[in-house]
């Protein structure tokens, strides 16, 4: 079975719907490491209820962005890790840690990639007044969401909303593609030869 280490800085729901997936027979993986970078972070309880080991590496217990980097790959390939999940993990990967894991790193992003990508895509996406927006799975390289797309799933911005209930809207569609997406690459059907 393949493994999947996942990358996590807050409540972790995405992590739960890939555990959701797994336990549901949708997802033929495993979790094998959920990593935090905030101690205390909802997301790790998610994992210790499913029975995943946790970990907590904190970024400012190291002189480096690349030495934290050093840090964690480590940490994922201590757990034997075939796949990494970046999960809500609200810092930006340094080469280091990409050319440790060349085409096997997945985020899932709030907007319709290219638009929008960094920070606060929901609130972007409001303020530029589109119609559509939705959720993105990409592979990840070098660049700020970037990177080949796997999946995306458009999801409407209707009158009268605001960044709170946007961002509801679109995290539902997340916690149905990430599973998709890793279950794609996992079974090498991401992209298929033409």
């Amino acid at each position: 079975m393949k493994t999947l280490g996942v990358l996590i800085s807050g409540r972790g729901s995405n992590l739960q719907a890939i555990l959701d997936a797994i336990r549901e027979g949708k997802l033929d993986a495993g979790v094998s490491v959920v990593l935090s970078n905030v101690e205390g972070a909802p997301g790790l309880e998610r994992a210790r209820a499913a029975g995943v080991p946790t970990e907590v590496l904190l970024h400012k217990d190291f002189p480096s962005r690349e030495l934290y980097d050093e840090a964690l790959v480590g940490r994922l390939r201590a757990h034997e890790v075939h796949l990494v999940c970046l999960a809500g993990f609200m810092r930006l990967l340094s080469p280091v840690f990409v050319r440790a894991f060349p085409g096997r790193i997945l985020n899932v992003h709030p907007s319709l990639l290219p638009a929008f990508a960094g920070l606060h895509a929901q609130r972007q996406a409001l303020e530029h007044g589109v119609k559509v927006t939705g959720a993105t799975v990409h592979l990840v390289d070098e660049e700020l969401d970037h990177g080949p797309i796997l999946l995306q799933r458009a999801v409407p911005v209707l009158e009268g909303d605001d960044e709170e209930s946007l961002s509801a809207r679109i995290l539902e569609q997340e916690h149905k593609i990430y599973p998709e997406a890793i279950a794609l690459v996992l079974h090498g059907q991401a992209f298929p030869e033409s």
